[in-house]
């Protein structure tokens, strides 16, 4: 059972996703091309639309951050960025790497047809997310599905045929697109 600090520290992580993934306009804040955005604007935008009591602080934020089992923002140079899952238009930049050999995906049983045929695709998003690690994938997975599919991801060879991949964070990488030549279903 979660506590009442938990509780609130995962609803001010969900509303900070909601502005610098999907809507920062909302809170009055454009994103450079890298995604970041002044900190102290933004917590000036949070504050302002969610009357937080207390203020939300930067403080705050790295304790959020910090209990967090995903990275999923960066404080840098005093701005803030929410490091993958974005939907506002226009293509956040990220830094072009050579992946791992091998990487994960975890989704829908329901959604393999599609999969199959047409590869992975961003969904709504602006990149495919896949995981360093089966964990991480199939907690992905779940979201949607108590028994997820999870596919094995021959990011190597995706790599040397011209696949562009982007570095997420420490344990999800990014991809426009993947074809299903790349992967296949564990299992």
């Amino acid at each position: 059972m979660k506590s009442n600090d938990q509780r609130s520290n995962v609803f001010i992580s969900k509303k900070m996703s909601y502005c610098l993934r999907h809507n920062p306009g909302k809170y009055g804040l454009t994103l450079d091309e890298y995604g970041f955005v002044s900190l102290s604007e933004f917590l000036k935008a949070m504050n302002r639309m969610h009357h937080f009591r207390p203020k939300l602080t930067e403080m705050k934020i790295r304790e959020i951050m910090n209990a967090s089992d995903k990275k999923r923002f960066e404080i840098k140079d005093n701005k803030i960025c929410a490091l993958y899952g974005h939907s506002i238009p226009g293509i956040i930049k990220r830094k072009q790497a050579a992946p791992p050999a091998i990487l994960y995906h975890g989704t829908a049983r329901r959604f393999l047809p599609n999969i199959r045929k047409e590869g992975l695709l961003p969904m709504g998003r602006q990149y495919v997310h896949l995981s360093v690690d089966l964990a991480m994938a199939e907690s992905v997975g779940k979201r949607r599905d108590a028994h997820p599919a999870i596919l094995i991801i021959n990011a190597k060879q995706a790599y040397q045929d011209g696949i562009n991949f982007y570095v997420g964070n420490d344990e999800v990488w990014l991809c426009d697109h993947l074809p299903s030549q790349y992967f296949h279903l564990i299992g």
